[in-house]
């Protein structure tokens, strides 16, 4: 499979505020995302993200552990019907035997970013780990780099759905998607986890319903809070592959551990100590984007977060 990714990562950020800046020409084309709209079976996420990318307990477990708990958000899902949903803050949440089910995934706070060869920048929520200047991830030749990640386009194409690169080829023109190399497309799907495979191994099942009470509102709303977060990642470490067990001692842990790496009550205010520069620098992108300032050039992401601790990346030019 080969890919053209340079200048782009459509599949890092949410990108739909663009076409409403597109030419005239563009913009009375149809929006590449409304094929995507909801046609009444399939489960509606309370979120807008686009590109959601769920990990594995083991790699939440692994985030948590390098202290980038704030790097972390839970995603639910509207309920497809009465029978499988459980009432939460006037939402009927997806469930499984009684238990609202969720994701976790990769937060993405405003970056100003200038992809598919744009002159200017915009405030586009971009995921935690790309480098807005580059639009490289940072993590990508880690051991924390997500395998969804890895496996994109790949699971895509083998479960015959748009990927984001055929989407920004719509909206923008240009290739993306160069070879949609079939004989890389894993037949099997290995490592997607698709059905009862993904319980307690990519979809987490909380065992305690009432406990989610406004965490669910506000996750719809986009404002949860870190207790919310923790409360959900703690069950999310806690899970166990195959079942709805939970592990006590997990849960504690986990809940601990993301606690340690954001403050508690909601503020943009946070204390990551010294283990990550992952919520100090959301704080801050949250912060500048609110100001109502110009947007500022990318590089300003050297000043928020490579001086906090991000990894650098090598840039284009050393890949060729």
């Amino acid at each position: 499979m080969e890919v053209h990714c340079e200048g782009c990562a459509g599949c890092c950020m949410d990108w739909r505020p663009l076409l409403e800046e597109a030419d005239s020409d563009r913009s009375q084309r149809r929006s590449p995302f409304d094929r995507d709209a909801d046609d009444g079976t399939s489960r509606a996420p309370l979120d807008g993200d686009t590109n959601f990318v769920p990990l594995t307990r083991e790699e939440v477990r692994g985030f948590l552990d390098d202290g980038m708990a704030a790097a972390l958000t839970p995603r639910f899902w509207r309920a497809r019907d009465e029978a499988e949903g459980v009432e939460i803050d006037g939402h009927s949440v997806a469930a499984v035997a009684g238990r609202p089910v969720f994701f976790v995934g990769l937060r993405k706070p405003p970056k100003p970013v200038a992809p598919f060869d744009r002159d200017e920048p915009s405030w586009l929520p971009t995921c935690v780990f790309l480098d807005p200047e580059t639009l490289q991830c940072r993590i990508h030749d880690s051991d924390r780099f997500p395998d969804e990640c890895g496996a994109y386009p790949a699971h895509n194409l083998a479960l015959e759905q748009e990927t984001e690169c055929e989407r920004v080829e719509d909206a923008f023109g240009g290739e993306r998607l160069l070879d949609d190399g079939d004989d890389d497309v894993p037949a099997d799907l290995d490592g997607l986890l698709l059905g009862s495979q993904a319980l307690g191994a990519k979809l987490f099942a909380h065992p305690n319903s009432d406990a989610l009470e406004g965490i669910v509102e506000r996750a719809a709303a986009g404002e949860l809070t870190a207790a919310d977060r923790a409360e959900c990642l703690a069950v999310a470490a806690a899970s166990s592959p195959g079942t709805l067990a939970i592990s006590d001692h997990h849960y504690e842990w986990g809940r601990e551990r993301t606690l340690e790496a954001t403050a508690d009550d909601g503020s943009t205010e946070r204390d990551d100590g010294a283990d990550s520069w992952v919520g100090a620098a959301i704080d801050e992108w949250y912060r500048r984007s609110r100001t109502g300032e110009s947007v500022p050039s990318p590089s300003v992401a050297d000043e928020i977060e490579t001086a906090r601790g991000a990894p650098e990346t090598p840039g284009w030019d050393a890949l060729e």
